[in-house]
């Protein structure tokens, strides 16, 4: 366990020296809004430690200047919680960084493939989970514990070679780079409090109830975070949904509704949302949110979706990648619906070349599917 700044810093200068390092992070948060970084993986080639960053009076500074070092490439397994913790505390964003599962769904491993499956599949190796649920916070750590730690790491380089040749083997290091580029961006986790309202189900119908929600979820967002309190600690979503729909105008109004509790309406919180909804309600009608209500799909597109859905699965069963990371449900309705106009990633970048071409050919019946010998076959009815 490295427990010191001193030793951190020495750790860090020879990680440096490596061209790649493994790493992942242990945090809780159930109870708080921000995670709590309870343990911090590295590993190269032939070295692998533990940081402690609960060790009283150690600076993390040199593990942030090491994650800002662009001569090292900083590879994670699933990175985005771990690169929000980064960012968090250091105001930074690794880079360059490689996510292993997203190059395992390129690579034919599976949508979201877990790190004990990877592992398996690629090393061989049984990871034991009985430490998965450990409170990383109590210290001392057991030795397995510890085990189980550093095995988040250690196992990650040998997975990482063989992904990263395999990419290179296949011509596909360009398709991983465009998702990096998404995890690298700070806006993936700079989600402002204004903006929270779009984490919610979308259950409101009037433009004056949405700026409602809106306003409302900022101010949970802001006492959330100034609290380090978990949002659902602060309101539940299902009271912004009814404070968004009956529009309490004191606190009595607020106090009869059935999801606030009982006396807090006549808390400091109460007198908050009592004002963010004045605030809503004398918003100019010009100035109110839209509500989008979605299009009427021309006929035929619900047809054609199931189709799009055939012509993936035989798409990415012939080039092994999992198809999840070219298009969802969702996507393929779209395309089924709008064609070359849909603003999807399926119809861009590489996924474009793979899929998105062959999609837009059979929405225009120049490609054809047909069952022959009990397969699904393709057949371009353009040549």
């Amino acid at each position: 366990m490295i427990s010191t700044t001193g030793d951190l810093e020495t750790v860090c200068n020879r990680l440096s020296q490596a061209d790649f390092l493994t790493i992942d992070t242990e945090f809780i948060r159930e109870t708080t809004f921000w995670p709590e970084l309870c343990l911090i993986q590295m590993a190269a080639d032939d070295m692998a430690f533990i940081v402690d960053p609960l060790a009283k009076g150690i600076d993390l500074k040199p593990f942030f200047a090491l994650m800002a070092d662009t001569s090292v490439v900083k590879v994670f397994h699933a990175a985005r919680q771990d690169i929000e913790i980064v960012y968090h505390l250091g105001n930074l964003i690794p880079h360059p960084i490689f996510d292993t599962q997203v190059a395992a769904m390129v690579c034919g491993f599976g949508d979201s493939v877990s790190y004990d499956q990877l592992v398996q599949k690629t090393v061989g190796a049984q990871i034991d989970k009985t430490s998965r649920f450990t409170d990383w916070r109590r210290r001392p750590l057991s030795d397995k514990q510890l085990s189980y730690a550093l095995a988040d790491v250690t196992h990650l380089r040998d997975v990482y070679r063989m992904l990263k040749a395999r990419l290179e083997r296949d011509n596909r290091v360009h398709w991983v780079k465009e998702e990096m580029d998404v995890l690298e961006s700070a806006s993936t986790y700079d989600l402002h409090p204004d903006d929270a309202w779009k984490r919610l189900r979308m259950r409101v119908r009037k433009p004056q109830d949405l700026e409602v929600m809106k306003k409302v979820a900022a101010w949970r967002e802001w006492e959330a975070r100034e609290r380090n309190i978990p949002r659902r600690r602060v309101l539940k979503d299902e009271a912004i949904y009814e404070i968004a729909q009956q529009q309490p105008r004191d606190v009595n109004a607020l106090g009869r509704l059935r999801s606030i509790p009982k006396g807090w309406e006549r808390s400091q919180a109460g007198g908050a949302i009592i004002t963010a909804v004045d605030e809503a309600l004398a918003t100019p009608k010009e100035q109110l949110p839209r509500i989008v209500r979605p299009s009427q799909p021309p006929e035929g597109a619900a047809a054609a979706s199931e189709l799009l859905k055939v012509l993936l699965k035989l798409t990415t069963e012939k080039h092994g990648v999992a198809p999840k990371v070219i298009a969802n449900t969702e996507d393929l309705e779209r395309i089924a619906a709008d064609g070359e106009n849909a603003n999807v990633e399926a119809l861009s970048g590489w996924r474009r070349e793979l899929f998105g071409e062959k999609a837009l050919k059979l929405l225009r019946g120049e490609l054809a599917l047909r069952f022959v010998d009990r397969k699904v076959e393709v057949v371009d009815l353009s040549d």
